[in-house]
């Protein structure tokens, strides 16, 4: 597992994300605001992994991984606030978008 430029070194399953803006405040499709503390179902996040301990076997460093917000210890890193998980936590891994080779769909 290649190494984080952030002073600090992740033990065990730990996974440090970077929560984005999609954990805080959201828009509708029809242009709402939807406030951080509005109560809907139960709504899972995608973060950003900038760092990983030595026994994470799924995801690397700039994975997008979907996780739940609730489950959640934050801590702050040179100012940038981080969400700490466990492997076992990520729900999922983003896959990256395939592209068409020839542009043409038959």
């Amino acid at each position: 597992m290649a190494e984080s430029a952030l002073p600090i070194r992740m033990l065990h399953d730990r996974i440090l994300v970077d929560p984005g803006e999609e954990a805080g405040e959201r828009k509708s499709s029809a242009g709402i605001v939807i406030p951080a503390t509005a109560s809907m179902g139960k709504r899972l996040v995608w973060g950003k992994v900038v760092a990983a301990g030595p026994h994470v076997r799924q995801a690397n460093l700039g994975d997008t991984v979907l996780y739940d917000p609730e489950e959640l210890a934050e801590v702050e890193l040179e100012g940038t606030a981080y969400v700490l998980l466990r492997e076992r936590d990520v729900h999922a891994i983003s896959e990256p978008a395939e592209q068409s080779r020839s542009g043409m769909y038959l």
